[in-house]
């Protein structure tokens, strides 16, 4: 066994607890560093693995499959935690010497953060991917109300009240599927769905519903996603921008599940859940995007072109076809680097404008209003799908896995493209008239809201976070044909799953004086 997949999930577990025995500030930002650059270059190392077609399956306590707890490592988990140690950057680079000072727990509170996002990425089973899910959340929940703060506590009791439903549905609906199949190992029910008589299949069904609705809370998707913007817009900027990777879990786990267990193979399970996924993502990427067009202020426009990105990464998903599903990944880490980015971007702006903050109004000039303004720009033409960045590619490959071989788009897909292409359009609006508010209707004698005397004038050192984000979406640019065939890669595992699966069962452990033999169990 290879022990790549465990460091992500044991690395900051263990930070958190050395965080916990010294409560000095300075040691706790000390290690959250060390934590951060050595998660960011184990991320990197997964995703040359991954890369060349290796495939990483770890038996947690040296037990075999089903049986024991098993961890994955392929394309897609080790592109998901090289992006989210990517994102631990930028958000200890946004709170450092700022937002991390409001209260002791912010680094362990982060580090369980990143324990949970990369143990949802990596797990090979349902229930633990519950798990995954209620410790990410736990996390969420206290990085959510850091600072204090009555906006922040109301967010706080919303955020909690619908991810305890969520977590109860979990429950009901892997409850139901360990009853039809025994068994919670990914590959191991993929196996047995195909034999169920059609009885239990049925009642399968209604399990995998309540995953899919989970996942989809998550996810922030239509008719779900009314709890996202208001939660986002009262986290704290660093924070709101570590949340821009919490959507995709959702959409990580829709990819995750319902392409390989409940896929092609699953007999009368087969594809349950796409023919109904496309038409609520489209209707909740238009609404998104009106509600982009009608924000009032800068970071609950980010919060709603976030739920937009969700909802596109859906559609592709939801199509269930190699093209668009390696559309949706090779567009997900640009869209949640662009979204982290403007997030930040909005705090300086803020920042900057005194009583006024974020608001779409006419308002007094920025401090470093030249600088503030070109990272906007660059953040804005990102998150809208515009060319130079790579999200133009992202969006042309998924509306191109709509067309018939060498044909215009019929009657079924005209909707989407004309749902994909509006949206877009209303996105650059929302963009274009924020941008031009903030910046081109600025001036010292505005008769808007005047800056606070003594507003702290922002230093180059406070745009990094966003310049950092910004470097990885001009990476993914830069090295977009790459980038592109891993995505490609990465849909082929996950529409033929069943060579992973057969490793995932077939990995034997490690032989030791008490450790017996796999066969002793079967």
């Amino acid at each position: 066994m290879n022990h790549a997949p465990i460091v992500p999930i044991v690395l900051p577990a263990l930070v958190a607890g050395l965080m916990l025995v010294d409560r000095r500030i300075g040691s706790q930002r000390a290690l959250a560093w060390l934590s951060a650059l050595l998660l960011a270059g184990c991320g990197a190392w997964l995703v040359a693995l991954a890369g060349d077609g290796w495939r990483g399956v770890y038996l947690v306590g040296n037990w075999a499959a089903p049986w024991g707890i098993v961890l994955v490592a392929d394309r897609l988990s080790a592109m998901m935690v090289a992006l989210t140690a990517l994102l631990s950057l930028v958000t200890l680079a946004a709170a450092h010497r700022r937002w991390d000072e409001r209260g002791e727990h912010f680094h362990p509170l982060l580090q369980v953060q990143l324990m949970g996002l990369n143990g949802a990425f990596l797990t090979g089973d349902l229930f633990n991917l519950f798990v995954f899910f209620e410790v990410l959340l736990i996390a969420s929940y206290g990085l959510l109300v850091h600072g204090d703060g009555r906006a922040r506590m109301a967010a706080g009791v919303r955020f909690v009240t619908l991810n305890l439903v969520g977590s109860s549905l979990f429950l009901i609906g892997a409850g139901i599927v360990y009853g039809v199949t025994g068994t919670l190992n990914m590959a191991d029910v993929a196996q047995r769905l195909p034999q169920l008589p059609a009885g239990d299949a049925t009642l399968l069904r209604a399990g995998a519903w309540l995953l899919l609705a989970v996942f989809c809370l998550k996810a922030a998707i239509l008719p779900l996603q009314l709890w996202l913007p208001g939660v986002y817009c009262a986290a704290s900027a660093p924070v709101a921008a570590l949340f821009a990777v919490m959507t995709k879990v959702g959409v990580y786990a829709v990819l995750r599940v319902f392409t390989t267990v409940f896929g092609a193979d699953a007999g009368p399970l087969a594809n349950a859940a796409f023919p109904w996924i496309v038409a609520p993502a489209a209707a909740g990427y238009a609404l998104a995007m009106v509600g982009a067009l009608a924000g009032g202020d800068l970071r609950r426009l980010t919060a709603f072109l976030l739920l937009g990105s969700a909802a596109f990464l859906l559609i592709g998903v939801g199509l269930a076809n190699e093209a668009s599903v390696a559309a949706a990944i090779y567009y997900l880490p640009h869209t949640t680097l662009s979204a982290a980015a403007l997030y930040l971007a909005a705090d300086a702006v803020a920042r900057g404008r005194g009583t006024a903050g974020d608001r779409i109004v006419p308002g007094p000039e920025v401090p470093g209003g030249a600088a503030i303004g070109l990272l906007f720009f660059a953040a804005a033409v990102a998150i809208a799908g515009m060319p130079p960045f790579g999200g133009f590619i992202g969006k042309a490959m998924l509306l191109a896995s709509m067309l018939p071989e060498g044909g215009a788009p019929g009657a079924a897909t005209a909707w989407l493209w004309a749902v994909v292409l509006g949206g877009s359009l209303a996105a650059i609006v929302a963009l274009s008239r924020a941008g031009s508010t903030l910046f081109w209707k600025a001036s010292p004698s505005s008769t808007g809201p005047a800056a606070e005397p003594g507003a702290p004038r922002l230093a180059l050192g406070d745009l990094a976070p966003a310049s950092i984000a910004l470097a990885g979406v001009v990476a993914i640019t830069v090295f977009a044909a790459p980038v592109q065939r891993y995505a490609q890669a990465a849909a082929r595992d996950l529409l033929e799953p069943s060579s992973l699966f057969d490793q995932v069962l077939r990995t034997v452990p490690k032989a030791g004086p008490h450790q017996p033999r796999p066969e002793s169990f079967r």
